[in-house]
């Protein structure tokens, strides 16, 4: 009988990895993603399964919560097949590399305090570094396209549709024959926003035995688009008329591009005053490209932008800082930027120097466009801390903070329910990627409108299928 075994992502949001085992097949192994906020420490544990015993992995997408261990995996074993979307894989490649430059320099500047105290063997090794994201990439990768069948052995295929999430993310469908019996596991990946500026809608799945979908924001709904922007665009625009300064922490990919792309309408409809709005995130700018690549993958919406002007993103107030000199050089002007910045919960990134040098002025403004996963310093500012502490120094929280999720890249729970909906034949429901608290609460809301008990998936918990 087949079993799939859950390594992360469950009872918490991030650090996705399942382990489908099919009796005389393949093991397939559905994302391998890094664990962030309180849980980041399991990273650095060794893997519950050996990586040489993996057959294939499939990606359904390419933020750092679901390819972020990757190059571990590669590290300690995995010679197996990789399966996924080209733009999905072209999109890792900027996110790990980040991720192994970050890990790299973080231990470098360790390593230097440590032997200044005779300290050295107590500064733990990098997770990986760049040499083994490179070697990722030289594994046998195979690229997949949106509704056509993937053959991954004998009785064993794959189908990935859109899951309007970010560019190229994925639901996967897995079709495999077992004792003479058809068996169709759907994992949701993470889904998308309906109505998304940037990306198309997720597309409906029909039928399933087994459903493992993803429970982020199964709590609750999120603003209404309209409402969202309204209320983003008055923070926008009061804080500048007022002399003051508006700092966004982004995910660099989707949610950078979707402020864009609000920001870029409010600018031809003469609702943005003027100012300079900074792109200071070296993944963004590439992930930004890497978005005009796959244009075809985009909205309605980004592709009229185009049309009109020849670009996407582009328009006057737009100014890209790769180089760290750029970045530092935003700290002379004293009024009248938008500052667009990394990391997205703040657990890293130039965003925390911009916070050093402005969070303390209540002139300015902080706004949350995303999910702030528990024990980050974004969650903790947007639950009321107002002492934070930077690179050594205590910094006082006087901006004023707001959180807009209405922009979030993630279905809320009418968005999971109304796409459970359409199913025309589903089986049993497994919740993933979510904190446990706010799971069970989606659980009751799917028993309550679709008459269906789900299961919340405990860590390493087998469900044989």
């Amino acid at each position: 009988m087949a079993v799939i075994h859950s390594y992360g992502a469950a009872e918490v949001v991030t650090g996705s990895c399942h382990l489908l085992q099919i009796e005389k097949g393949p093991n397939i192994m559905v994302d391998c993603g890094m664990f962030q906020g309180v849980v980041e420490k399991r990273n650095f544990e060794p893997f519950d399964f050996n990586p040489a015993d993996i057959d294939i992995l499939l990606i359904t997408h390419a933020h750092l919560d679901h390819v972020g261990r990757i190059p571990k995996l590669v590290k300690e074993g995995f010679r197996g097949r990789i399966v996924t979307l080209r733009s999905t894989m072209d999109l890792a490649e900027v996110v790990l590399l980040d991720s192994a430059h970050l890990m790299e320099e973080e231990y470098r500047t360790r390593f230097k305090k440590a032997q200044r105290r005779g300290a050295e063997a107590s500064v733990r090794e990098p997770l990986y570094g760049v040499d083994d994201v490179k070697a990722v990439y030289d594994s046998s990768i195979e690229y997949a396209e949106y509704d056509e069948e993937v053959e991954l052995a004998k009785d064993v295929k794959a189908i990935f549709r859109n899951a309007g999430h970010i560019l190229d993310s994925a639901t996967i469908q897995i079709d495999f024959i077992e004792n003479a019996e058809a068996k169709r596991i759907v994992f949701s990946g993470d889904l998308g926003n309906r109505n998304d500026m940037v990306m198309h809608d997720p597309v409906f799945v029909r039928e399933a035995d087994t459903l493992y979908i993803e429970s982020t924001y199964g709590d609750r709904n999120h603003k209404g688009i309209k409402e969202s922007e309204d209320e983003f665009k008055e923070v926008i625009v009061n804080t500048l008329l007022n002399g003051g300064n508006v700092l966004i922490p982004s995910f660099a990919i989707e949610r950078t591009q979707e402020i864009m792309c609000i920001l870029k309408q409010m600018y031809y409809e003469k609702e943005l005053p003027e100012c300079k709005i900074f792109i200071d995130s070296p993944m963004a700018i590439r992930a930004t490209r890497l978005y005009d690549t796959y244009r075809q993958e985009l909205s309605r919406c980004c592709n009229e932008f185009l049309e009109r002007d020849g670009s996407v993103f582009e328009f006057p107030y737009i100014h890209y800082t790769l180089k760290p000199e750029d970045s530092k050089k935003i700290n002379e002007i004293e009024s009248g930027c938008i500052i667009i910045a990394g990391s997205g919960m703040c657990t890293g990134g130039r965003i925390l120097h911009h916070f050093k040098h402005r969070l303390w002025n209540e002139k300015n403004a902080l706004l949350f466009v995303g999910y702030q996963a528990e024990g980050t310093l974004g969650r903790r500012i947007i639950e009321g801390e107002r002492h934070i502490h930077i690179y050594h120094e205590e910094v006082v929280v006087r901006a004023s903070v707001h959180t807009i999720n209405g922009f979030s890249a993630h279905a809320d729970q009418n968005g999971l329910i109304d796409w459970m909906e359409h199913f025309e034949r589903l089986g049993k429901i497994f919740l993933i990627h979510g904190e446990f608290e706010k799971q069970k609460v989606f659980r009751e809301a799917i028993e309550k409108r679709l008459g269906k008990r789900a299961h919340i998936v405990a860590p390493e918990e087998k469900v044989y299928i």
